[in-house]
């Protein structure tokens, strides 16, 4: 018993001490990886981690339902689609025609309701409201330096990035994206409780504006410059902007650093379903339209959905950019295969949401299983 009693409180010694580490090297950020990720048995982010962090109600107007196509669920899935999805994890895949839910299915205890991770699909949320910033007078252009907004990088190279870099994702940034170790600046940013002092304290150690570097940083920095321009939160110019007029059949929710703080983690986590997200995705296949309304000046949707740097066709302004099958897609797209894949002239969605994108760990080019939910939705289309 002396001896137990000896080891616990040796334990305990050890542990207060880890805390006092934690501290005192500014890793504390870590007590809440450990909390919610690690200890619920997740090497990284997951889908409904949401419900473990801070969040922001988005509330949605009038609900607009997709209409249901002629052909409504009337082919099954491909042996093929049917494998990727059941190896992937998939929890939601929905083919959208002609502006109608042509296919839907849900998995793993998921529904056409439920909530779970957009990831880095709000990536594209983000430009889009730049985009509506600049159309309402709050930014002049993609120009602008982001100094105008944040002076701490008003200086060197700082004073050379404007807002386009941000959302081309090249600023220049030392922003180092790793998403599977625990001391890398985007573990950070996912757990900390002040996601604003981490910002500020990145270093711009390239000439911005010259090539495009996957960053989520980019699109964080983004937020803030939002944020100050319009003197608006992000969820709720979100909602005003986006959300209620796309007539959006449920409320989200927009994961924040803390409830103190009060910043969206705005290169992720907001917390829908794919037929909602699937609406940004006809917003700009529509040039910015929506019931003939022009919500987003189409110069900028059009110009969003180009590659800024030849060298780089993957990227345009806050939207990936695929050729496939001698078409061209464009793509919002997040961590763990979270897709909303739209094909202009075919007036063609595909969502995909899933827990796994199975073989490669692509960050900034696309991995297999893009092309698989490509094919086999034209397949079944074909039948």
């Amino acid at each position: 018993m002396k001896f137990l009693k000896k080891l616990f409180k040796w334990v305990l010694i050890v542990f207060g001490l880890l805390i006092i580490l934690l501290y005192i090297t500014d890793t504390d950020y870590l007590i809440k990886a450990v909390r919610t990720i690690y200890l619920q048995g997740y090497t990284t982010a997951y889908l409904e981690d949401y419900k473990k962090f801070d969040n922001a109600a988005i509330e949605n107007g009038t609900p607009e339902p997709w209409p249901n196509h002629d052909s409504y669920n009337s082919v099954e899935e491909t042996e093929t689609l049917k494998d990727i999805n059941k190896s992937n994890g998939t929890i939601a895949y929905v083919i959208i025609k002609n502006d109608s839910i042509w296919f839907e299915k849900y998995y793993d205890g998921f529904g056409e309701n439920s909530q779970s991770n957009s990831f880095s699909m709000a990536k594209s949320y983000v430009s889009g409201l730049m985009g509506k910033a600049i159309q309402e007078g709050y930014i002049k252009s993609l120009d602008q330096p982001v100094s105008d907004f944040l002076p701490t990088f008003s200086e060197d190279l700082g004073s050379k990035m404007t807002i386009g870099d941000l959302s081309s994702m090249s600023s220049g940034t030392n922003w180092d994206e790793k998403y599977y170790s625990p001391f890398s600046i985007t573990t950070r940013a996912y757990f900390d409780d002040d996601l604003e002092k981490v910002m500020l304290g990145l270093k711009v150690v390239e000439e911005p504006g010259k090539k495009f570097k996957y960053a989520s940083g980019d699109t964080q920095m983004l937020s803030m410059v939002i944020e100050k321009a319009t003197g608006k939160k992000m969820y709720d110019y979100l909602t005003e902007s986006f959300w209620k007029p796309l007539g959006c059949e449920n409320p989200t929710l927009w994961q924040v650093d803390s409830e103190a703080h009060d910043l969206v983690k705005a290169y992720c986590c907001i917390a829908s379903n794919a037929k909602d997200f699937a609406r940004f995705g006809k917003l700009y296949k529509d040039h910015g339209k929506w019931h003939g309304k022009q919500i987003l000046d189409s110069a900028f949707v059009a110009k969003s959905l180009k590659p800024r740097f030849p060298e780089s066709p993957e990227y345009g302004y806050g939207w990936w950019l695929k050729q496939q099958n001698g078409k061209d897609f464009f793509m919002m797209r997040g961590h763990l295969g979270q897709y909303v894949i739209v094909e202009p002239n075919d007036n063609v969605i595909i969502v995909r949401l899933g827990h796994n994108k199975g073989p490669g760990d692509a960050i900034a080019t696309f991995t297999p299983d893009i092309s698989t939910y490509i094919d086999e939705a034209y397949k079944m289309l074909e039948k």
